[in-house]
């Protein structure tokens, strides 16, 4: 799985820690260091192209069709989007033969067209891969799945009424960074877990989705109308179109757009598949003041019977993306392209300093009598490395495609299937209830 890059150096758990995280790493001269193996992207079996298409060729949508081109044993036959650009664009990306349209209905139409990425806007979410599974189509579905917890519902219930499949695009469950993670906790290597830390902070207006609407953007080559589905209508509005996550009313903000993926990736590592017990979310809207109904600074708990997880999110602050999942007998810590594994005793390894509080005689005779107790047992188990495990990002969408239409064709399971997509959804939109409403979201 890995290959010895750096010999072991000396460098202490604390030491590593005082670092501040595993991607601070890279500027210390620690640690044991290992390469994983170049990501391994499923292939799709010989035979016909698996023929797809795309319905919502936006930000997402035009960065899915890029890399689902390049995989192999697939061919992009149509792409569908309410803005006649986009239309050009898939063109440009998949090729001038395809079939665009306004209209998705006409890609459920079409019987040759096997299965359908869908990249359109969280409220548009349920009603398209519905609408899909009902055509008989598999559904890959940008991240999050659903709009609500009802919607949700309702997908899941579509899968098992049709017997098609969704996977849900989080990424990260694909990457050989988690995969390892995932290794090293069901390995027992940390012991039993018990909490996750999950933190990602940007600070830049594309970061918090003040996106330049397309210059020509006009209701003539928008149909507007459409676009607003059966939220309230307001007039023709470019800013709208290209913010929608600004406004609860289209998206779900940091924690259907950041968190979700935090907690898919957090689920897939620890082999959590359910819905939170209970959720608690503080928050507001401190930098971003241009309109928007989401909060730009949050944070969240996570119960999970006897596993806690917090969950930071701000876009007023740069930090780094970071899933910490920390046990008994230590730490995995998940940064872009590495995962840290920070063993832990647990035990004491020198004589306690509250004995600094005793009188000397009774000092000198607790320290002889530790070392008589304690020193076997240090020798016997003496501190471990860190191992730092370096690979390609996660952020990579290829190889999480791949395993999508090499499932189209095999029949064989989705790796984040419509059930854990559904529970990472949740959880999200118990934080977002959480935190509109105020109030602790489940429990008893």
């Amino acid at each position: 799985m890995f290959s010895v890059t750096g010999a072991p150096r000396p460098f202490s758990r604390r030491d590593f820690l005082r670092a501040g995280s595993g991607a601070a790493l890279g500027g210390v001269l620690a640690a044991r260091t290992f390469d994983l193996e170049a990501e391994q992207v499923a292939t799709v079996p010989a035979g016909d192209a698996v023929r797809f298409g795309i319905i919502g060729v936006g930000t997402q949508g035009s960065a899915l069709l890029t890399n689902a081109v390049t995989v192999s044993g697939v061919q992009c036959v149509a792409a569908s989007d309410l803005y006649d650009g986009r239309h050009t664009l898939a063109r440009e990306i998949a090729g001038p033969d395809i079939k665009t349209t306004r209209r998705y209905q006409e890609l459920l139409d079409d019987k040759s067209i096997e299965c359908l990425i869908v990249a359109v806007p969280d409220f548009w979410h349920k009603t398209v891969v519905v609408d899909a599974l009902s055509a008989g189509k598999d559904v890959y579905c940008e991240k999050p799945m659903s709009h609500t917890i009802a919607e949700g519902a309702e997908m899941v219930k579509a899968v098992e009424r049709t017997g098609k499949f969704v996977q849900v695009g989080s990424q990260r469950v694909s990457s050989a960074i988690f995969i390892k993670a995932q290794e090293l906790v069901a390995s027992g290597a940390i012991g039993d877990v018990l909490q996750a830390e999950l933190q990602l902070g940007r600070n830049t207006p594309d970061g918090a989705w003040e996106y330049p609407p397309p210059p020509d953007l006009s209701p003539e080559n928008l149909d507007w109308e459409t676009w607003q589905k059966d939220v309230p209508k307001k007039p023709f509005d470019p800013l709208t179109f290209a913010r929608w996550r600004c406004w609860h009313q289209y998206g779900t903000g940091m924690a259907g757009d950041l968190m979700v993926h935090l907690v898919s990736g957090m689920q897939f590592v620890t082999g959590i598949n359910q819905v939170p017990d209970k959720v608690f979310t503080v928050g507001g809207i401190e930098r971003w003041k241009d309109g928007r109904n989401m909060p730009d600074v949050q944070n969240t708990i996570l119960d999970y019977g006897k596993i806690h997880v917090s969950v930071r999110l701000t876009l007023g602050t740069e930090t780094p993306e970071v899933t910490r999942v920390m046990g008994s007998k230590g730490v995995v810590e998940i940064s872009n392209n590495s995962v840290a594994f920070i063993p832990q005793l647990g035990i004491n390894t020198s004589p306690s300093y509250y004995s600094q509080s005793y009188p000397a005689a009774l000092r000198k005779e607790y320290l002889h009598d530790w070392q008589e107790k304690n020193d076997p047992i240090l020798a016997e188990h003496p501190l471990a490395d860190v191992d730092v495990y370096r690979g390609p990002s996660w952020d990579g969408l290829r190889p999480h495609l791949a395993t999508f239409f090499s499932a189209v064709r095999t029949r064989k399971p989705v790796v984040e299937d419509v059930v854990f997509g559904n529970h990472a959804a949740t959880a999200c939109h118990m934080a977002n209830a959480s935190y509109f409403e105020g109030k602790l979201i489940g429990g008893k």
